[in-house]
């Protein structure tokens, strides 16, 4: 299966990653070539276990049914306990993207090189309570840095803002490193956060409720968010 990382993928243009958490789970198939066609740039796909998060979403058999319904990269957020068992799992049911988070209790560069000889593209996601300082020492392993604004586990909460300091801390970070690093935001990002979001120099939204579920439908919800 050749991959999509999404080191393919400019850093210095507003990519929008709508969430399939909040497409309808009985037709996903359908909504995924829908939001495609509204103009996404990526499938966000989001992974919990039940332990590192307290809900249950869904598992490589699921991606790999959804993969073939759409030839956008599959970026894949695990937010389990132990992701460096599962990541050859997930690279082969189709994720593109694997970001794992940075409060496991593993030996997480391990895991994140594994990613990489995987062929996907290696990202690092943080809780509203971790400091940016906690990727410091993981920065040359990392194509993408996930911001979490809400705590990870459900859709559909509302944005964090004293967030944006920690994402323009990251920027910072970003930019002092030299490297073309992804800056991806999730949590609560609709038309009135995004602004800020993208100020504090994010360049890839994840949305869920506010694309699938928008009145105005997707492509205009998509079009909102890049500032369109």
């Amino acid at each position: 299966m050749d991959k999509k990382p999404l080191t393919l993928l400019p850093t210095d243009r507003i990519l929008v990653a709508p969430s399939i958490l909040a497409a309808d789970f009985a037709d996903l198939g359908h909504d995924i070539r829908r939001v495609e066609a509204a103009g996404a740039d990526i499938i966000h796909v989001d992974v919990m276990d039940g332990h590192f998060v307290p809900n249950i979403s869904l598992g490589p058999p699921v991606i790999q049914s959804i993969r073939k319904s759409s030839a956008l990269p599959y970026d894949v957020h695990l937010m389990i306990s132990e992701p460096g068992r599962y990541v050859e799992t997930f690279a082969a049911a189709g994720a593109d993207q694997l970001t794992i988070h940075v409060e496991v209790d593993e030996d997480i560069g391990q895991t994140l090189a594994a990613i990489g000889r995987l062929g996907c593209s290696a990202g690092l996601s943080l809780r509203p309570g971790t400091d940016a300082e906690a990727l410091v020492p993981y920065l040359d392993l990392l194509d993408l840095i996930l911001v979490m604004t809400v705590e990870p586990g459900f859709g559909g909460q509302a944005f964090r803002p004293e967030m944006l300091p920690k994402i323009r801390r990251i920027r910072q970070m970003i930019d002092q490193s030299g490297r073309a690093i992804h800056l991806e935001v999730d949590g609560g990002i609709d038309a009135r956060t995004a602004p800020a979001v993208l100020e504090a120099g994010a360049n890839m939204l994840v949305a869920g409720t506010s694309v699938f579920k928008a009145p105005e439908g997707m492509a205009a919800a998509i079009r909102t968010l890049r500032g369109e």
